[in-house]
C-alpha cells in the first residue's frame, strides 16, 4: 500500500467503539447517515480506497465490482452472511472477501430458541392481548392454551456452529434433536446432543414437529423448504427461519399455514427486502405467524465483536497475510460458509 494509512470506506454506521478504533488505525470514511448507499454513491466513495467494509444491505454484484478502483483489494463484510456479494466476481478481480463468523453464534441461537417457543406457546398473541387497554379476561382453564414443547421433535437443517448451539438449548427444553446436512457429525457430537442424523431433508421433515433452518444460502440450499418438501411436514408442524429468506418458498409456506396443514411459522428473515410478504403479514395478524425484523444477531456485544473481527481481517490482509475469515467462491477448497 502506498499510503501511510490505508483508506477504508465503511458503508453503514457501526458501534461507536468500533468506529473510534477504525479511525485510529486507518484513514476511515464512515456513513454517518446510516442510509444504504446506492451503487453509484458506493462506487464514488470507494474511489482510491484500499478496503471496503460492506454489510448485507449493500448489493455488490459483478457490475459494481468491475467499477471498483484498482486500489481496492479487500471487501471486509460486516456480517456472517455474504449473499449480497458476488464472491466469484470478486475472486476473478483479485479482490479478497472476508466475513465475521463465530461471534454471532450464541446471540443467534438465543433468538432461534425464542422463535421456537413463540408459536407453540402463543407468545406474541398473548402479549398483544394486553396492548389494547391493559386488561385481559382473567385466568381460565381453557384460555390461551398452547402446546408443550418438551418431548417434541426438533429438526435442524444444518448442524454447524449456530445449529449446534440451538440444539444444546433445545435439549435443555426437553426437545428431541434431529438433524440433516451435507455431512454427518462425529459420534461424539451426536452423543453429546443425543441427536439423530437423517441423510435427506425429505426423510427428516416427516418425523419432526418443528424445523429450524441454520444453513447458508447456496445453489444447493435455495428453497430447501420447497412447496413439495413443506407438504411432507407433519400436520401441525412449525417452521422457524433465522438464517436466510432464500431457504423457504414463502408463498407455499403461507398457503400451508392458511390451510391449517402447518400450525405456523416464526421468521426473522424475509424474501421481500423492503417489506413482508402480504400473505405472511395477514397470517401474523391472525396470530399464525410470528415476524421479527432480522434481529438474530442484534446485541451490542455481538455487533462490537463483529467490528473487532472486521478489524482483524483488515489488519491481517494489510500485513500481507491471508485473513482468518476469508470467503472463497462456492466449490473452492476452503470456502468459509
Amino acid at each position: 500500500m502506498t499510503r501511510a494509512r490505508p483508506k477504508v470506506v465503511v458503508t453503514r454506521r457501526l458501534p461507536a467503539p468500533i468506529q473510534e478504533r477504525m479511525a485510529a488505525l486507518f484513514d476511515a470514511e464512515f456513513n454517518e447517515t446510516d442510509v444504504p448507499l446506492s451503487a453509484e454513491v458506493l462506487i464514488g466513495q470507494a474511489r482510491q480506497a484500499d478496503v471496503l467494509v460492506s454489510s448485507i444491505t449493500d448489493r455488490i454484484d459483478a457490475g459494481l465490482i468491475a467499477a471498483l478502483p484498482p486500489s481496492l483489494k479487500l471487501i471486509a463484510q460486516f456480517g456472517n452472511g455474504f449473499d449480497n456479494i458476488d464472491v466469484e466476481a470478486a475472486h476473478g478481480a483479485g479482490i479478497t472477501v472476508t466475513n465475521t463468523p463465530s461471534v454471532l453464534t450464541e446471540d443467534t441461537a438465543d433468538m432461534a430458541m425464542a422463535l421456537i417457543l413463540a408459536i407453540p406457546r402463543r407468545l406474541a398473541e398473548g402479549a398483544r392481548v394486553l396492548l389494547k387497554d391493559g386488561t385481559w379476561p382473567g385466568w381460565a382453564p381453557t384460555w390461551m392454551l398452547g402446546q408443550r414443547i418438551g418431548g417434541k421433535a426438533l429438526g435442524i437443517v444444518g448442524l454447524g456452529r449456530i445449529g449446534t448451539a440451538v440444539a444444546r438449548r433445545a435439549r435443555a427444553f426437553g426437545l428431541e434433536i434431529h438433524y440433516c446436512g451435507r455431512t454427518r457429525k462425529p459420534p461424539q457430537v451426536e452423543e453429546a446432543l443425543n441427536a439423530r442424523y437423517w441423510a435427506s431433508v425429505e426423510e427428516m421433515l416427516a418425523h419432526v414437529d418443528i424445523v429450524s433452518l441454520h444453513t447458508p444460502h447456496t445453489r444447493e440450499t435455495y428453497n430447501i423448504l420447497s412447496a413439495e418438501r413443506l407438504k411432507r411436514m407433519k400436520k401441525g408442524a412449525v417452521v422457524v427461519n433465522i438464517a436466510r429468506p432464500e431457504l423457504v418458498d414463502e408463498a407455499a409456506l403461507a398457503e400451508l399455514i392458511a390451510s391449517g396443514h402447518l400450525l405456523g411459522a416464526a421468521l426473522d428473515v424475509f424474501e421481500h427486502k423492503k417489506g413482508v410478504n402480504p400473505q405472511l403479514l395477514a397470517l401474523a395478524r391472525e396470530n399464525k405467524v410470528v415476524l421479527t425484523p432480522h434481529m438474530g444477531s442484534a446485541t451490542l456485544e455481538g455487533r462490537i465483536e463483529m467490528g473487532e473481527t472486521v478489524i482483524v481481517n483488515i489488519r491481517t490482509f494489510l500485513d500481507g497475510h491471508t485473513p482468518p475469515h476469508r470467503v472463497l467462491p462456492e466449490g473452492r477448497l476452503g470456502t468459509n460458509a
